[in-house]
């Protein structure tokens, strides 16, 4: 009896799509499709981290040539600011799921604050590589990449250096685009929570919003020692 009067009450939930049966099904289907999402984003992303193991074997002086005029405390900053945001993230679906509704704004708003953190943190590394003349493509006249700051080790080629940069752009780009999207969509969740929309009975939003964060996290696990720590070990002979 208990049962069917759950059901009845899941079947008239206002967050029911009129296409599903209950709550359940709608967020079996709604987690569904986002891991189905989150796939075509990792093959998206594999086959930049895989040009970039291609061009890393090829050219790897170049490649700790660049690697070096990173900042690495930027970077292990920025790094320590994701962890933390997933960890405020996790809290923020538990919370919906609990029904704790102050804990869930809260959390949400963190995990925004930490992701323009992270932003305004990239900005500051793009900028610098702005001031050193490191833009591939030659958009900016001046100096060479030798003359830039970058320390080229022996058998380390101007051009390839380049590639290294061409590569580091579109990797943190993009890496950067989605968090502005994750940035975006934890706004309206954030939107919708303050007015009461999610709790025990429905947080599927919040759920698979938590599964993309985590995404964008992750990738950015793969990309830091990729990019800012694998130069380092190779110049120290390590």
């Amino acid at each position: 009896m208990a049962d069917s009067v759950a059901i009845e009450h899941e079947a008239s939930h206002p967050a029911l799509q009129h296409h599903f049966e209950n709550l359940e099904q709608q967020r079996e289907a709604g987690t569904l499709g986002m891991w189905v999402f989150l796939v075509t984003e990792i093959m998206f992303f594999g086959a930049m981290f895989f040009a970039y193991t291609l061009y890393r074997t090829k050219y790897p002086a170049a490649f700790a040539s660049a690697s070096n005029h990173l900042s690495l405390p930027l970077g292990a900053i920025n790094t320590a600011v994701l962890i933390f945001s997933s960890f405020t993230m996790a809290l923020a679906v538990y919370s919906a799921q609990t029904g704790k509704r102050r804990n869930q704004i809260v959390c949400l708003a963190l995990t925004i604050l930490l992701g323009l953190t992270f932003l305004a943190i990239k900005a500051v590394e793009y900028h610098d590589k702005y001031v050193d003349h490191l833009i591939p493509g030659r958009l900016i006249p001046g100096r060479p990449f030798d003359a830039s700051g970058v320390h080229l080790l022996p058998g380390a080629a101007r051009q390839n250096v380049e590639m290294f940069y061409w590569i580091y752009f579109a990797m943190t780009g993009m890496h950067a685009v989605h968090m502005i999207i994750g940035v975006g969509l934890l706004s309206v969740i954030l939107f919708f929570s303050a007015r009461g929309k999610y709790g025990p009975e429905y947080h599927n939003p919040v759920e698979i919003s938590g599964l993309y964060w985590h995404f964008v996290d992750i990738i950015w696990i793969f990309l830091f020692p990729l990019l800012y720590l694998l130069g380092r070990h190779l110049e120290h002979g390590g």
